[in-house]
């Protein structure tokens, strides 16, 4: 990645966050919630998550202890709301195991293990992809690590900045060399692509009243301007 695309992914970021501000994302009212969050929200959109969760928070089973108690049939009962129920409750389950076998059911016992090493750990779960392993890191872990979703490739490869057939890997990458290392910038910069790609960048654009936009058309009209300056 050239110099001038650096630049441009850094100034999406001033735009938008300029323009739309703080997104206060996760959603959550603890870490552990965000945990659960992450993982029923796979294949659904947000509304039905907050909906299996409030079900959980209603029934007490919004802690770990009591979360490892519950019956899979109660569980997917509850999360019904989340879709594909029956298979989202056994990867819940497959989770908490996990959480128990190797941390005790103590976050702060997960939140210090090494960040390569706590994701691959996580990647082992069935049921945990990358982008809800990295969604568990950031946002339940405060673990600095660039999540990469569906909206961040349809905005990046519209404007350029990555191939369509790019991989999720290529796709983190991109951002992590690229950006500071830092986790807030990383939480606020997903954030405000989920902001674009629900409001602007949909599978129909509305190119003309998006501010990544704009920030295109400068970086194009630059790259020409140095181009031509060093022929």
């Amino acid at each position: 990645m050239d110099k001038i695309n650096v630049r441009h992914l850094e100034n999406i970021y001033q735009r938008l966050y300029s323009k739309f501000g703080p997104q206060k994302w996760w959603p959550a009212r603890t870490r552990f919630e965000v945990i659960i969050g992450a993982i029923l929200t796979q294949n659904t959109n947000w509304g039905n998550v907050e909906k299996a969760i409030e079900n959980l928070r209603r029934a007490g089973l919004l802690a770990p202890q009591r979360f490892h108690n519950v019956s899979l049939a109660e569980l997917a009962d509850l999360i019904k709301p989340a879709g594909y129920f029956n298979v989202k409750a056994k990867r819940l389950k497959n989770f908490i195991d996990f959480f128990f076998e190797e941390y005790d059911g103590d976050l702060r016992k997960m939140a210090v293990e090494a960040t390569d090493v706590l994701r691959e750990k996580l990647l082992q779960v069935n049921g945990i992809g990358p982008e809800t392993a990295d969604s568990i890191l950031l946002y339940a872990l405060d673990k600095p690590i660039f999540v990469v979703d569906a909206y961040t490739k349809r905005i990046l490869s519209r404007h350029n900045l990555i191939k369509p057939d790019s991989d999720y890997h290529s796709i983190q990458k991109l951002f992590m060399e690229n950006l500071r290392n830092n986790r807030k910038m990383f939480n606020e910069y997903h954030a405000l692509i989920v902001h674009v790609g629900k409001h602007f960048c949909k599978t129909k654009p509305l190119c003309d009243r998006c501010p990544v936009n704009d920030i295109s058309r400068s970086a194009y009209v630059y790259k020409i301007i140095a181009q031509n300056e060093n022929s």
